[in-house]
């Protein structure tokens, strides 16, 4: 967190001389966006959402940025932009209530480098509005961004890199026949000593059974359903 806080106080420093005097004299009003998902493989104190809001906040209390609202995308994938809090913001610079976006770093806005470099690169200059990304020292304020980009596709790669592992695993774990999903079938329960396991439920079994040898009378499932309920057998899940 130490090291976090002075790398940013450095950042504030070196750059501050590189941008022209128009610049400073603006009237910033700072969108503060968090965001924070299982997938970006980052775990502890560094990376989460409370951290990410501390750093910002101080950064802006140094440089005298106007603070308009944090906005927080908790359990969200980089690679997709429909969220929540990042749409509210899109609205707010559409409206003219923010010209300043600051992240903790650019995976934090996305990890989609076309979309990513869509927002910084060709929106938010068409609105008017100034992008930074405190750890990987971005600022669209200046002209010394080349490494932007590169960064962007690294954050795409780790992202796809990821997906592409997990969908292996899910695979291997399939072969092996585990159940993944999340509910198990009627009649079924998962297996006490291994829950990637089912094994048939007693209870439930006969009662499928009883459907089964209903549907082959020639009912259909508004009769079976009125058969079970006139045996008080629950029909829903609720």
């Amino acid at each position: 967190m130490i090291q976090q806080q002075n790398s940013t106080m450095a950042f504030g420093l070196s750059y501050s001389k590189q941008i022209g005097m128009g610049e400073h004299s603006k009237l910033y009003k700072a969108a503060l966006y968090c965001r924070l998902s299982q997938d970006d493989g980052q775990t502890g104190d560094s990376s989460s959402i409370q951290n990410q809001k501390a750093m910002l906040q101080d950064y802006c209390k140094r440089q005298g940025f106007k603070v308009v609202d944090f906005y927080v995308d908790d359990g969200y994938s980089g690679v997709n932009f429909n969220r929540p809090e990042f749409q509210r913001m899109l609205g707010d610079i559409e409206c003219g209530r923010v010209n300043l976006v600051i992240t903790k770093d650019l995976s934090r806005f996305g990890r989609d480098y076309i979309q990513t470099g869509y927002y910084t690169e060709i929106l938010f200059p068409e609105k008017g509005v100034r992008y930074i990304s405190l750890n990987d020292n971005v600022d669209t304020a200046r002209q010394d961004n080349d490494i932007a980009p590169f960064k962007n596709i690294l954050n795409d790669m780790y992202s796809r890199d990821l997906s592409r592992r997990i969908r292996s695993s899910k695979r291997q774990q399939a072969l092996r026949g585990d159940f993944l999903a999340g509910q198990t079938a009627y009649g079924y329960k998962h297996d006490p000593t291994n829950k990637r396991k089912l094994v048939v439920d007693p209870e439930a079994a006969e009662i499928v059974k009883e459907i089964f040898r209903l549907a082959m009378t020639g009912l259909g499932a508004p009769q079976i359903t009125h058969r079970l309920r006139d045996q008080k057998i629950r029909t829903t899940g609720t």
